[in-house]
């Protein structure tokens, strides 16, 4: 499945992206704020992401391509109370242009309507301003703060902060 927002393109992974994927993944910026991201992340590590053999990862993954060009990720994974687990990067050059607000609002879209989720949650580091930017330009309201939630892996525990959309909220 495909989902289009001008030359915009969130489409399925596949193993031709795996040297995009190794590149971004290796990212300083990308590891700091993702600290599940293996280090250093190899071409296994991208070719295990593309064929759905990582735990935790959700069923809906998709590369965000610009004009053909990888430029990020978006997914979700989805539990049993129909609530879709939202997360996403993106590349260097391609941040501070709106590519992951439009990309997040297509599956924004599509998780309500083709879904029919009834929340969709994100989460992200109390200090990663453009990623609360990207949820809240959606229509993502904060709900708080999920103190010591995420383990990284220098052995700190680091806060989360919550955010959720509601069916009728997206932006």
């Amino acid at each position: 499945m495909e989902l289009r927002d001008g030359d915009l393109q969130l489409r399925p992974w596949t193993l031709d992206d795996v040297p995009a994927i190794v590149e971004a993944c290796n990212d300083a910026d990308i590891q700091h704020w993702i600290p599940v991201i293996p280090r250093p992340y190899t071409k296994d590590d991208a070719r295990a992401f593309v064929l759905g053999e990582v735990a935790g990862i959700g069923r809906q993954q998709f590369a965000i391509t610009e004009s053909g060009r990888v430029v990020g990720s978006i997914g979700m994974g989805v539990n049993d109370s129909h609530t879709g687990h939202v997360g996403y990067w993106c590349v260097r050059d391609a941040r501070g242009r709106g590519v992951t607000t439009r990309a997040l609002r297509l599956l924004c879209d599509h998780a309500f309507e083709d879904l029919g989720l009834e929340r969709l949650e994100l989460i992200t580091d109390p200090d990663n301003r453009g990623s609360q930017r990207v949820a809240e330009k959606v229509g993502f309201q904060r709900e708080g703060v999920l103190r010591s939630h995420l383990l990284h892996p220098d052995g700190r525990r680091r806060d989360s902060v919550m955010f959720s959309l509601l069916p009728g909220e997206l932006i």
